[in-house]
């Protein structure tokens, strides 16, 4: 593939025992407890943790004003003693403040970011500007239901490793049988579909050459799926794509036998929107808003294979 298609990723080094990082709150407040149960995680590896200014704030439904996030995410990119800032929630409001990015500081000097779901909104800026490679991972909010010892283990390799990350299908999962067999490889994008349809015609990357990755959770239902896939491919935003990675699309159970939806459900919508591009289609990956999330790297090189049913990635970290 040319340099346009495959570009360069920017990429962090690995967190060693001694390293610093921050937990900041770009999108929604967390509950103290559960912040204090994933510093005692984060401690557990040897590292030392800060708590941005603003990460219990409030301000309507957001963990501060806008520029308070911003402020706190800025703090971190340009501390040369932090090494990797994670987010403490997900929710909304990341999208409101990622046009104010201090993306010059991490061009400078790379630290992984660590988030999903409405960070997704961070990790697409963050490589749009500056080609950081980053992690789609789990919010510093540690419970044993959310993150058990597995997801924990995944987002340690993920930081203080340079191993490559490799996720199975998984046949329980809603979009396993949604496939269209094949290999592909190109640099790893995406992440959770709404956040990635509010970014088409706002600072949405290209994705030509890419794997994108997808996941998703319900809202009011299968038009909202069929909405931004629609307006994704209307907008000429997936052209050139070279495959897909489908993760978890959770609540559509309730669809099922719907008589208003002529017997469709989540993976009728996904193959009859994603099989007409013409790209590999694997399914199946258990990652997205389910417990025990895995951590995948963004913005590196990964591979999906139909026959395997396997995404191989490459380390966000050297």
């Amino acid at each position: 593939m040319d340099d346009y298609q495959n570009p360069q990723s920017l990429r962090s080094p690995r967190l060693r025992p001694g390293d610093r990082v921050r937990i900041v709150a770009p999108a929604c407040p967390p509950s103290r407890e559960e912040v204090a149960r994933g510093v005692e995680l984060l401690n557990s590896w040897g590292l030392e943790v800060e708590l941005g200014e603003h990460v219990f704030d409030q301000w309507g439904y957001m963990a501060g004003r806008d520029e308070d996030r911003v402020f706190d995410l800025n703090a971190a990119f340009c501390d040369p003693g932090v090494r990797a800032v994670i987010a403490a929630m997900g929710g909304k409001g990341t999208y409101r403040i990622v046009d104010d990015l201090d993306t010059d500081a991490l061009r400078r000097d790379p630290k992984p970011v660590v988030g999903f779901s409405d960070i997704t909104h961070l990790h697409l800026a963050l490589w749009s500007r500056c080609r950081l490679a980053s992690l789609h991972g789990p919010f510093a909010k540690c419970n044993d239901s959310y993150t058990g010892p597995a997801s924990a283990e995944a987002l340690r390799r993920a930081l203080m490793t340079t191993d490559p990350v490799t996720l199975h299908r998984d046949p329980s999962e809603a979009t396993a049988e949604v496939t269209v067999d094949g290999t592909a490889t190109g640099i790893l994008m995406g992440g959770n579909l709404s956040a990635i349809r509010t970014e088409t015609g706002a600072g949405l990357p290209s994705l030509q050459g890419t794997i994108l990755f997808l996941e998703h959770q319900r809202g009011t239902g299968l038009g909202e799926v069929d909405r931004a896939l629609t307006q994704l491919i209307r907008s000429r935003a997936l052209d050139g794509l070279r495959g897909i990675a489908l993760g978890q699309f959770l609540g559509f159970d309730r669809d099922a036998g719907d008589p208003a939806l002529g017997g469709w459900g989540i993976r009728d919508i996904l193959h009859d929107r994603l099989a007409g591009l013409g790209v590999p289609v694997l399914g199946g990956l258990p990652a997205g808003h389910g417990t025990n999330p895995p951590t995948i790297p963004l913005g590196t090189q990964a591979t999906i294979d139909t026959a395997t049913g396997t995404l191989t990635v490459l380390p966000a970290v050297v």
